[in-house]
């Protein structure tokens, strides 16, 4: 997760970030807070909150106090007390007015905060911090195999390690519980730090490591959302969504958080609605319920065996059913029916090119236009008809024959002017193909007969 490009000290925003981590557009903007505050002069006796908020990999963000009211600005590493001895490095994310506010909206007492920071991070601490960021990759592939060697049911989906390269938090997913005790001890004589175990979540895993969805941009939790609420199947219900599993589930494997994105504008169209409308009695028949729509405030009848659908507005949906509850009917449902705008179909112009860009079927078109070259030059050799349709075309060269096929049943076919013709007009016998097949037959028989010369 992150860049190590990053001019802060990487690990700070999702992958894919192209902004080296210190701007407040992309992905980098989901640990950052826009200081509205920054502005404004204070007043002349005015003491600054002791409290910084710190942001580290991930979406971790903890606060500290600034015990040696230390001058930071926003972006500035420094290194902060942790729980388990020694010390992390983090940077600062938000100062001064704001962090009470968000200490506020996180119902967390100014009491509470106890750990402390530090000091600005030195060149040493940040060349430290640097290697031990560079090791997580080969750290997680490591960890994988031993425990895959172990065959426990569980899958190692990030680490982080502790600024000063003295422990390392394993973050994993699993559907159970894992008796990871013997994992953790190979670990520690492999790695030779302190190992922390922390089970996340699926939606926990894909925010940490970020991704595209079928949307087309970066995940929503890798970028911008913290808060993650629960997504059940009603909420595509009551969208009108079909219940597609491989649709409504994002990468993590659970329902799509933008389910609930929509979900209180359909709540509140739903409300007008009337419900168990299935059908409407009329005295022309049963009108039965096709379709809704919740936003028009529109809903489409039909009658059996006709397929046309009469569409009705809601209120007037509303008095047809206290009427049949009261026993009454309307004639037709077809008086009640809503006149719909049909869409305006404009004209499209032809587009000009003006600019001389290049058509993505050029080469379809080079194709097309080879072929019509090559049919106009086969019709250009052929000889032009003498305007005679009953007389087929007749090809050059004096042994042509005529095409009886070309000629078509209404035809006449001529004979070939050194051909005999008899008294009907049809060639004379011993005369065309076979005869000369016969003559040829004869010859060879002929030869065949003559004695050979002695020698």
């Amino acid at each position: 997760m992150g860049c190590g490009s990053c001019s802060t000290g990487g690990g700070c925003s999702p992958a894919g970030c192209k902004s080296n981590g210190s701007c407040l557009t992309n992905g980098c903007s989901k640990l950052d807070v826009y200081d509205w505050l920054a502005h404004m002069d204070m007043p002349a006796n005015y003491k600054p909150f002791n409290i910084i908020e710190v942001k580290f990999k991930g979406s971790r963000k903890e606060f500290y106090l600034n015990v040696d009211n230390l001058y930071l600005e926003a972006g500035e590493l420094v290194a902060v007390e942790t729980t388990t001895g020694g010390y992390d490095i983090g940077h600062v994310s938000l100062t001064g007015e704001l962090v009470r506010m968000q200490l506020k909206k996180r119902h967390v007492r100014t009491e509470d905060v106890a750990k402390k920071i530090y000091r600005k991070a030195t060149v040493a601490d940040v060349d430290k911090w640097k290697l031990a960021k560079e090791t997580e990759f080969t750290t997680m592939h490591k960890a994988r195999v031993l425990a895959k060697d172990l065959g426990l049911a569980m899958k190692l989906s990030d680490v982080d390690y502790q600024g000063d390269k003295t422990k390392a938090t394993f973050y994993y997913t699993a559907e159970g519980r894992v008796d990871f005790r013997e994992l953790i001890k190979k670990m520690a004589e492999t790695f030779r730090i302190r190992i922390e175990m922390r089970q996340i979540g699926m939606r926990q895993e894909a925010s940490r490591l970020g991704g595209i969805g079928s949307c087309g941009r970066e995940l929503c939790c890798s970028t911008w959302l913290t808060d993650f609420k629960t997504v059940s199947t009603s909420a595509a219900r009551y969208q009108n969504l079909s219940l597609n599993t491989l649709k409504l589930a994002g990468q993590c494997g659970k329902l799509k958080c933008c389910l609930n994105y929509e979900l209180d504008t359909y709540m509140d169209a739903l409300r007008d609605i009337p419900d168990k409308v299935d059908r409407l009695e009329t005295g022309k028949g049963v009108a039965r319920l096709q379709k809704t729509d919740i936003f028009k405030k529109l809903m489409w009848f039909s009658y059996p065996n006709d397929e046309n659908w009469i569409p009705v507005e809601i209120g007037r949906v509303k008095e047809i059913q206290q009427m049949n509850r009261n026993g009454e009917k309307p004639d037709d449902l077809k008086d009640e029916a809503v006149e719909i705008e049909k869409p305006v179909v404009t004209k499209v112009l032809d587009y000009e090119n003006v600019v001389g860009q290049d058509s993505l079927t050029r080469l379809d078109d080079k194709g097309k236009r080879k072929k019509s070259s090559r049919s106009n030059k086969n019709r250009a050799k052929a000889p032009a008809n003498t305007g005679d349709a009953n007389v087929p075309r007749q090809p050059q060269g004096q042994g042509a024959r005529p095409n009886p096929r070309a000629a078509g049943p209404a035809q006449n076919i001529t004979a070939k002017p050194e051909q005999p013709l008899n008294a009907e007009g049809k060639p004379a016998a011993g005369s065309g193909r076979n005869s000369r097949n016969n003559n040829r037959r004869r010859n060879n028989r002929n030869n065949n007969n003559r004695p050979k010369p002695t020698e």
